[in-house]
């Protein structure tokens, strides 16, 4: 009886924070193009979003971006600009739409969209034939869009 309880209770706090997770489709940019609302409802972990930004496997955010009191982190990029002090420059909605869709705030760049499905041009069946058909997988889920937020509201100017 307490083994049933506890998956029980397992199942439903899984499908509670399930529910409260935004749809890639169903992200909502404000009239600033921030997105202010969390995609989990959940805070993000700064130490969870320190390792998708180094990870190469993961957001691979290092390959543009650094971050000088990270330098342990083999290779950083400058392509893009140094995240030192991001959460001085940015508000955490902007931070978050910037990785939602980072098209919708920097018109040209060539960030990808961590959290975006459909929309893309896919030339790929002029070339292999294989271009995949339908909504894509994001990129990063909600939970490490949350997460990376969470490390970059942690980079403040000393």
């Amino acid at each position: 009886m307490r083994f049933t309880t506890l998956a029980l209770a397992a199942m439903l706090t899984a499908g509670s924070a399930y529910a409260d997770m935004v749809a890639p489709a169903d992200v909502v940019f404000n009239e600033d193009g921030e997105v202010v609302t969390s995609l989990t409802g959940t805070p993000g972990d700064a130490a969870a979003g320190m390792d998708v930004y180094a990870n190469r496997s993961k957001g691979n955010c290092v390959a543009c971006h650094v971050v000088s009191s990270l330098p342990d982190v083999a290779f950083p990029g400058n392509v893009g600009p140094a995240l030192d002090g991001a959460a001085d420059r940015w508000t955490e909605g902007q931070l978050r739409s910037i990785l939602v869709n980072s098209k919708e705030t920097f018109d040209g760049t060539i960030m990808p969209a961590y959290y975006r499905v459909d929309g893309y041009t896919r030339p790929g069946n002029a070339y292999t034939g294989k271009a995949p058909e339908g909504a894509l997988d994001p990129l990063l889920s909600a939970q490490q869009i949350e997460d990376v937020v969470a490390f970059l509201m942690t980079l403040k100017e000393e």
